[in-house]
């Protein structure tokens, strides 16, 4: 079948990656693609947003499946301008629909959905732009540090975790006022600050059934140690040492279960992918957020150890045939590094030329800001490559990973030394 890929990212590399190994695709295109895209596909000039350009596309390649990567096609209704015109109602889509895609878009929707559903999460309030005195007036209430959530989108660096109540006072102005993020801090979720350990699970459902992807575990901060400013993520780790299957069958209980009946219950069609940030709390999941899609780059991580057919599963998912679908996982470990634009996330250059990239191995290197420049690939965005190193065990996965980055380089490229670092201090002392 002919199937288009929506994204430019690092997780559309490795969706593209992953797919084009299936006997089910003939031809695979990516709109708009990257540099490394275009090694397993065929990149088509086409933003992700411009949805009559992509479903003329599809009309004349003769798609048979489109796959949506990145939140905000999907938040903006993708699958809603596909269903709702004639020509392209047939193909299958794999993304939910926009309120659907709510879980992610606003995050004061996904907070009431939680709490209607009897979805274990941390307790919050939602204030809107014109609310910034009484916003003020609960933080003396709360207990630091706070959490403070953009509700709509912002790629990934919405959330601030203030220290005390002074600081989140000074970021609470800054959002709602001020207007940091945009029309995404128009609201702005004060919420409990959870302590545990954070993980992300990966759900494909078509609305009834699921199957569970491997887990994985990101880092947001920019500097080793946890330190810095948020980012969309510097790593990756797949599996998570702490995700046991007595943890597990807990999401799966009182997480996943109650997620998808609730989406049913509510009267929202679902074929896609749910991701689920959670935190691990003395064995217990609390989930601090939902999101629409696969994340990054925890998917540069999790391709690498799915054994199975993904364009089969896609299939499946989008014609409501996930039921008995079992996913073939490899036991092997996954570790993922970003290798950062200097400055990011903040001021970041971008054009200089990438070295290294032909020779690198043995580690994937999958693409995220990328392009080209004549015949040469250069950097394009903040986060530029996801390397991802695979082994028997959690340190040899990363050896290769290191490896592998220490042969590439660009002016200021910058990436985290300390990824997967943490897990491995607890397998030590847990003795896993």
């Amino acid at each position: 079948m002919n199937i288009l890929l929506i994204g430019s990212g690092g997780r559309e590399h490795a969706l593209a990656w992953k797919m084009k190994q299936s006997a089910r695709c003939s031809n695979l295109y990516i709109a708009p693609g990257n540099a490394g895209t275009s090694f397993v596909g065929e990149n088509v000039a086409i933003a992700a947003d411009n949805f009559p350009a992509l479903g003329k596309f599809c009309i004349e390649k003769e798609i048979t499946l489109v796959v949506v990567g990145p939140e905000a096609p999907l938040v903006q209704g993708i699958r809603d301008y596909f269903e709702n015109t004639n020509e392209l109602k047939h193909i299958l889509l794999v993304g939910p629909g926009k309120t659907g895609a709510q879980l992610e878009g606003s995050k004061d929707f996904s907070k009431q959905f939680m709490l209607r559903h009897g979805v274990p999460t941390a307790k919050a309030r939602t204030f809107q732009s014109h609310e910034s005195t009484q916003a003020l007036a609960y933080l003396d209430q709360c207990k630091p540090p706070i959490v403070l959530k953009a509700d709509g989108l912002a790629a990934g660096k919405g959330v601030i975790i203030s220290p005390t109540v002074t600081e989140a006072k000074q970021a609470i102005y800054e959002m709602l006022v001020d207007k940091k993020f945009g029309e995404a801090s128009s609201k702005v979720l004060i919420e409990e600050f959870l302590d545990g350990i954070e993980l992300s699970v990966f759900v494909l459902t078509d609305g009834e059934n699921y199957v569970v992807l491997p887990e994985a575990k990101d880092y947001k901060r920019i500097g080793d140690g946890d330190t810095g400013p948020n980012t969309g993520g510097m790593g990756a780790v797949s599996p998570v040492i702490f995700a046991d299957s007595g943890f597990m069958k807990k999401v799966e209980t009182h997480v996943i279960v109650p997620t998808i009946n609730g989406l049913k219950k509510d009267g929202i069609a679902y074929k896609g992918f749910i991701f689920i940030g959670l935190m691990n709390i003395k064995g217990e999941p609390y989930v601090i957020e939902y999101n629409a899609r696969m994340g990054d780059p925890e998917t540069e991580a999790v391709m690498t150890r799915i054994d199975s057919d993904l364009v089969e599963l896609f299939e499946a998912c989008a014609k409501g045939e996930l039921r008995n679908k079992m996913l073939q996982i490899n036991p092997q470990y996954a570790v993922t590094l970003i290798m950062a634009s200097g400055g990011y996330p903040d001021v970041f250059e971008k054009g200089h030329a990438i070295s290294g990239l032909t020779t690198a191995g043995p580690a994937r290197v999958f693409h995220a800001g990328t392009s080209f420049t004549e015949n040469t690939i250069v950097t394009s965005g903040g986060r530029v490559l996801a390397i991802t190193g695979n082994g028997h065990s959690l340190e040899a996965a990363a050896k290769q990973a290191y490896e592998t980055a220490a042969k590439i380089s660009w002016k200021n490229a910058y990436y985290r030394k300390d990824i997967s670092q943490d897990l491995a201090r607890l397998e030590k002392s847990t003795g896993k």
